[in-house]
């Protein structure tokens, strides 16, 4: 395997997939741009067992909404990549998001990436972080009413929550810290709506002998009894990936962190690089970040059209396509032995090699008498088609689309439809297997191979090689949405829907060995 990274291209690389970059990208994909989002699988509420203040979600387990999320931007046929973001850099007018064995070139980058609570360093309590240690009165406190709180205060900050939770807790004592300045008034203020007031410094936090927490100890061995303890955390942006694009941090003005600054769409000071979510606000919950990211990637959206406006029309997976069917590498001049076994006893008529890639099964078909039409989003693949096709002495037609286009493949219909091993997207309407479908002649027959998803290896790197998803085969159509499609219309007959090894003989695709083999026939008028 080569030791270069895969290049892959898009609209808008997002670096991050929770709330916010996942919102992000559904705007951006229902505007038909595409879309790769980057997900190292550390979100900020990861310890905690249910989200709050989510309309509509309430108490739902985080991943659960990322879930839900992952699956409606994969229906327009955006990417999720496991994986995380090393660098971000600027090549020319794009940027480059290398995540090690992937390499993302983009128009735009939204960075959602988020922020990571740092815990006081008070003994066992990461512990119960995100369980009976909190520090958001929205996030958890409805949970912890009429318990006993002891609040550390650290940060002059701290006060801030104190004034929700002295209304929740049934006692709440405030441990302050005794180098930290705070304002006497507003602490008489909190000791006369009911809370204790204590100076001290929080050694350990103690367990009784089921492992929950009971009480907070001092360092001067003071034990105060408690049920839950609530923290200030100190804030880290995760703003690492984009330091070489000169990206630079500012003070929140409640002091609780840096931000990343934006204006008035999203962008920051770095031109193209744009900012959602917890980054931009870090004390705002799920709802909010994702309404930011939501409005983060239209606003994207609109910075997209105004390059249109200006002539660059060439979709991002169409340049992707150009680029890699434009060498010799993946060219091996072999049609797919599936096809070979399925094809082989049917009689000569006419043939649509939808996605026809490297043209092998273009070629074979003519061959043996077919008359084929090759489609393909690549127009430099159908240029080698048709140069293999003349020197060979041989004819095939060929159109340069997208098989999500309307009525992508024309009025024409077709003996076979083959579709072997493509990289379809997705489509919120199905589109290209509405195309797919209306393309097969009475009689005809429809052909779809595609990687049984139980041989395909993500990596054969160590586990402790970074390694990044390099194609997120959910994002696009699959044999059982081809499949699911036929059976739900009216019409046809399922011949083959199986498993089975590659054929002997067969050109290797990295690791795949065996097929996913659907044929179908629709019936005679």
């Amino acid at each position: 395997m080569s030791d270069q990274p895969l290049i892959r291209r898009c609209d808008v690389a997002i670096v991050g997939g929770s709330a916010a970059g996942l919102a992000a990208a559904l705007q951006l994909v229902r505007q038909n741009r595409s879309v790769i989002v980057i997900d190292a699988g550390e979100p900020r509420n990861a310890p905690a067992a249910h989200m709050h203040g989510y309309l509509g979600h309430d108490g739902a387990p985080p991943p659960h909404l990322t879930s839900i999320g992952r699956d409606e931007v994969r229906s327009y046929a955006g990417e999720i990549l496991d994986g995380r973001v090393g660098a971000v850099r600027r090549n020319g007018d794009e940027f480059e998001v290398d995540a090690g064995n992937v390499v993302v070139r983009a128009k735009r980058v939204i960075a959602a990436t988020g922020v990571v609570d740092q815990l006081p360093p008070i003994e066992g309590l990461s512990t119960h972080w995100g369980d009976t240690v909190i520090h958001c009165p929205f996030c958890h406190g409805y949970e912890v009413r009429d318990r006993r709180l002891v609040q550390v205060v650290d940060r002059a900050i701290g006060l801030h929550p104190a004034r929700l939770f002295v209304n929740l807790a049934s006692e709440l004592t405030l441990v302050v810290d005794p180098d930290l300045e705070v304002d006497p008034e507003e602490l008489a203020a909190l000791e006369r709506a009911g809370a204790i007031h204590t100076t001290g410094s929080p050694a350990r936090v103690v367990e009784d002998d089921f492992g929950a927490l009971v009480a907070v100890e001092l360092t001067d061995g003071r034990v105060l009894p408690a049920e839950t303890v609530v923290v200030t955390t100190a804030l880290q942006l995760r703003v690492e990936p984009f330091a070489e694009l000169g990206l630079t941090t500012q003070a929140h003005p409640s002091g609780i962190a840096d931000i990343v600054a934006t204006g008035p769409t999203g962008e920051t000071a770095v031109p193209g690089l744009f900012a959602a979510g917890n980054i931009t606000d870090p004390s705002a919950q799920v709802l909010p970040a994702a309404a930011e990211g939501s409005r983060v990637g239209a606003m994207v959206a609109f910075d997209l059209a105004a390059l249109s406006d200006a002539g660059e029309t060439a979709t991002a997976n169409a340049t992707e396509w150009n680029e890699r069917y434009a060498g010799d590498a993946i060219w091996s001049g072999s049609p797919n032995g599936a096809l070979v076994a399925e094809v082989d006893q049917l009689a000569p008529g006419r043939a649509l090699d939808v996605a026809a890639g490297e043209g092998g099964d273009a070629i074979w078909l003519a061959e043996r008498g077919w008359s084929v039409t090759a489609t393909d989003v690549a127009s430099s693949a159908l240029d080698r088609l048709r140069l293999v096709a003349a020197e060979r002495d041989l004819h095939v037609d060929t159109i340069l689309t997208d098989a999500n286009a309307l009525q992508a493949f024309g009025p024409d219909t077709f003996d076979l439809v083959s579709l072997c091993y493509s990289a379809i997207p997705r489509s919120g309407d199905d589109r290209a297997i509405t195309n797919l479908l209306d393309a097969v002649a009475p009689g005809g027959v429809l052909l779809v191979v595609g990687h049984a998803p139980a041989s395909h290896h993500q990596s054969d790197s160590p586990e402790s090689e970074p390694h990044t998803t390099p194609w997120d085969r959910h994002a696009f159509v699959g044999v059982d949405d081809v499949g699911r499609a036929v059976r739900s219309a009216s019409g046809w007959t399922v011949e083959v829907d199986e498993v089975r090894d590659r054929p002997p003989g067969s050109v290797s695709h990295h690791h795949h060995d065996t097929d996913r083999v659907f044929r179908a026939r629709r019936h005679s008028r």
